[in-house]
């Protein structure tokens, strides 16, 4: 659609993230004529935008737990070459990893929001929000275009750090509950030309160099793709001669869809806030002057490091956590650990509590049993007050150690999915988003491919 002064639509989605676009496709899929407003020039969030890869995990032990939409852009891009499919994680922290190409994402995202009937408008982002009686009435955009008012029977927040929520006058915290500090941000860094034959031979070489491998390295030969973290005595010798001053105690690295290409996960950007433009640009400076850092050590300490070639830093930094919407239900580290069942669950994921420290070097891990599953209500996505919002990502309704499990892009996406169902439905049957049948939620979920313990 041409843009104009007034647009209107059954639901508008907020951020064109891996949530968001998958948000996207599942409202228009269900019926709903829906628009899906993005910032960037492109789909994918953190996965195009902020470089991070792989996704982890689809998995809870051998079972695909994180299935429909999400899984088919994986499903496509495999058939494309542009991802390796879900592969055994060489870290030893999780059970798969899913590798792919950020570029061929892109296309593939934008291709199933078409093809599933979903509108998309590039380069805009949210100026304004109006309320009357409990509901969102329209909100405001800005783009080269101009100011435009946008209205839509369902709105929503797939923004990553709640803005449309909060502008609302949703409540919501930020971050630890003791002291509201939000774990650190990451620049990541893409390198191409990294002799991995070489890598792999100093790993086996040196086992005591990579604690989570207790001395048996042949893990690293289980994957088509390296991910590996250690390297402990080369980053510390470093540090001790002043080359390093990231805070935090190895390195971390993801090999792509493309043999030789890695994605660096090693920045630490403490002490800033994602809601915050002047603490984002100053992170943003932080964090390329770690990437050079990055970019020194490897090519001095590392060996098959000495020819690799920075091909990006970011594009834009990445935020783990900022807002958390205050829902009519907030998830619990101990929902996750009991593996509590819930009557309107919408989500599954196996991805443990992964909690980067907020104060510096360190990084807290509490895992399930190999195979446990958690799963994640539809109650977490709604507000008590705002009947026409649906929240979804990694800012829906959890307590900071619950989202550091929530928050990685498989299970956002089926959060997703489900939201994207959640709006149609509100829409076809004219009802609050509060008062959606979630059985019918769970059997169009179903119909679409998502994977339901229910």
């Amino acid at each position: 659609m041409k843009l104009n002064n007034k647009l209107e639509y059954d639901v508008v989605v907020i951020g064109g993230g891996i949530s968001g676009a998958m948000a996207a496709m599942a409202a228009s899929s269900t019926g709903a004529r829906t628009l899906i407003i993005e910032s960037h020039g492109f789909l994918g969030g953190t996965l195009t935008a902020n470089g991070v890869g792989p996704m982890m995990t689809f998995h809870a032990g051998e079972k695909l737990a994180i299935q429909g939409f999400t899984n088919q852009l994986i499903e496509r891009l495999v058939k494309l070459g542009k991802s390796p499919g879900h592969i055994f994680d060489t870290v030893g922290f999780t059970y798969s990893v899913t590798p792919f190409d950020a570029e061929a994402m892109k296309h593939e995202l934008e291709l199933m929001v078409a093809e599933n009937g979903g509108e998309i408008l590039y380069h805009t982002m949210l100026a304004d929000v109006k309320t009357e009686d409990g509901k969102i009435t329209g909100i405001t955009v800005c783009n080269k275009s101009g100011l435009s008012e946008v209205r839509a029977a369902v709105f929503i927040d797939a923004t990553g750090d709640g803005d449309l929520s909060a502008r609302a006058g949703a409540p919501y915290t930020i971050g630890r509950e003791s002291d509201g500090a939000t774990q650190p941000m990451t620049l990541k860094m893409k390198m191409y030309n990294v002799d991995i034959p070489r890598v792999k031979q100093y790993i086996h070489e040196h086992p005591e160099d990579f604690p989570l491998y207790n001395g048996d390295t042949s893990i690293i030969e289980k994957s088509p793709r390296l991910s590996v973290g250690g390297f402990d005595s080369l980053f510390k010798e470093a540090k001790a001669k002043g080359e390093i001053s990231i805070p935090r105690e190895n390195i971390l690295f993801f090999e792509t869809n493309n043999p030789g290409e890695v994605i660096l996960n090693t920045t630490r950007i403490l002490g800033h806030d994602g809601t915050d433009a002047f603490s984002l640009s100053e992170a943003e400076i932080e964090g390329r002057k770690q990437c050079r850092e990055l970019e020194l050590f490897v090519h001095k300490y590392i060996p098959g490091f000495e020819n690799a070639v920075v091909e990006s830093t970011g594009p834009s930094i990445g935020v783990r956590g900022s807002r958390q919407i205050k829902g009519v239900y907030t998830l619990t580290a101990e929902d996750l650990l009991e593996q509590r069942k819930f009557e309107d669950t919408i989500a599954h994921s196996g991805y443990p509590i992964d909690i980067h420290s907020p104060d510096g070097e360190g990084t807290k891990h509490q895992k399930l049993e190999w195979g446990g599953m958690y799963s994640i209500p539809y109650s977490c996505m709604i507000t008590e007050s705002l009947k026409n919002l649906i929240v979804i990502g990694r800012c829906i309704s959890a307590t900071f150690e619950a989202q550091s499990a929530m928050r990685t892009t498989p299970t956002t996406g089926a959060i997703g999915h489900a939201g994207g169902v959640a709006a149609a439905l509100a829409v076809k049957h004219g009802l609050a988003v509060q008062n959606v049948d979630i059985k019918e939620v769970q059997t169009v979920l179903k119909q679409q491919g998502a994977y339901l313990e229910v």
